[in-house]
């Protein structure tokens, strides 16, 4: 994983004609065009991570609620610059929040978070814990050094009100759920008295059908996928 910069003249015949079948640069179209182009390395001292597996990805995020992180979004002198969406502040009832990173759209109720990352329009309902020391018999809301991605848009009261009424569980996370060592894709839905904590310390296994994955022992749950009330991972 890298940047490159080239000629645009000289990408296209790479690309096009040179090497039509490559599918990476650092291990198969630069090595190969050595000889012919010039080409020279910039030795970069800042900060720069591979997250090219789940687990890098995984503790890169995380690494941003250390003191001091690895990496800061508030060097004045360095600004990050993101697409814009107009949300309002998130809004925080009952809970408490340690080493954390909450973002903008969020609605958080009487929920314990610790040592996490929450995406935008995060929705954490009433007695969640996000907690690494949480146990099938604990009965709050607990998060962990989990990454939970968030949300690409709101459900409405209404839309909400519709899925319990059905026995579904509406974008977010439900009421009793105990989660750590997890990354959550955007628009998941979690029930409620959910357990996700991958307490058998299982390495690798596929259950896409059900909604999650496990990678180096960190529990995935996909994207627009739905957990069910009081499901164990």
């Amino acid at each position: 994983m890298g940047v490159y910069i080239f000629k645009k003249e000289i990408l296209l015949n790479l690309l096009r004609w040179r090497f039509p079948t490559a599918h990476d640069f650092g291990s198969e179209i630069i090595p190969a065009s050595a000889n012919e182009f010039y080409i020279k390395a910039y030795l970069f001292n800042d900060y720069w991570e591979d997250i090219g597996t789940i687990r890098s990805f995984f503790e890169a995020n995380l690494a941003l609620t250390e003191h001091p992180p690895r990496f800061s979004f508030y060097d004045a002198t360095k600004p990050i610059y993101t697409s814009r969406r107009n949300l309002p502040p998130s809004k925080i009832d009952s809970s408490k929040i340690v080493d954390s990173i909450v973002s903008h759209g969020s609605f958080l109720n009487n929920c314990f978070i610790e040592r996490s990352v929450v995406g935008i329009r995060s929705r954490i309902n009433a007695n969640l814990h996000l907690n690494m020391k949480c146990s099938a018999s604990a009965n709050y809301m607990v998060l962990q050094d989990t990454v939970m991605l968030g949300a690409d848009f709101y459900e409405t009261d209404a839309e909400v009100a519709a899925q319990f009424a059905e026995g579904k569980a509406p974008i977010g996370i439900g009421e009793n759920t105990k989660i750590k060592d997890c990354i959550i894709d955007k628009n998941a839905r979690i029930g409620k008295n959910v357990v996700i904590a991958n307490s058998k310390g299982i390495q690798e296994v596929d259950r896409s059908s059900e909604g999650f994955y496990i990678r180096s022992g960190i529990s995935v749950i996909l994207k627009s996928s739905t957990i069910q009330d009081g499901f164990v991972i």
